[in-house]
């Protein structure tokens, strides 16, 4: 498997009172010529590893998938049993209070692994990233 396992962007976050500490993000790097990079992010109960057999078998040469892990965090839908997520998820229905500042600490998250992201694709410094050349997937 051509995946690496990474520290990129990974530590904790401060969420209002409660700290999370993201999981590590494992990388498969593409097998052309690197083009684009999409980052995955998986989905609740999940890692980053859980993808990327799966992403390394897609005849994409030329993508670089970037695949970080959630922190652990009591879900309240799960009566507050902890799992991976980027954010606490309070029910399912529309009326469902959002958790913005979990929304908050994955997106600044994810952004300070974008803004470390160094390869051979001439991106531009951190403070002005070239976003035609990611995706962000969920």
């Amino acid at each position: 498997m051509s995946y690496n396992r990474s520290n990129i962007g990974s530590g904790s976050r401060n969420v209002g009172r409660n700290t999370f500490e993201f999981g590590r993000t494992y990388v498969v790097m593409p097998k052309g010529t690197h083009q684009a990079t999409i980052v995955w992010l998986h989905a609740i109960g999940e890692t980053g590893s859980s993808w990327t057999q799966f992403l390394e078998s897609l005849p994409i040469p030329n993508i670089k998938w970037i695949c970080p892990t959630a922190p652990t965090r009591p879900i309240t839908l799960f009566g507050g049993h902890h799992s991976t997520a980027w954010f606490n998820v309070e029910g399912l229905s529309e009326n469902a209070t959002d958790d913005v500042d979990g929304l908050d600490a994955s997106a600044t998250h994810i952004v300070n692994m974008l803004s470390n992201e160094h390869d051979d694709s001439k991106f531009q410094s951190p403070m002005s990233i070239s976003f035609d050349k990611y995706l962000l997937a969920y």
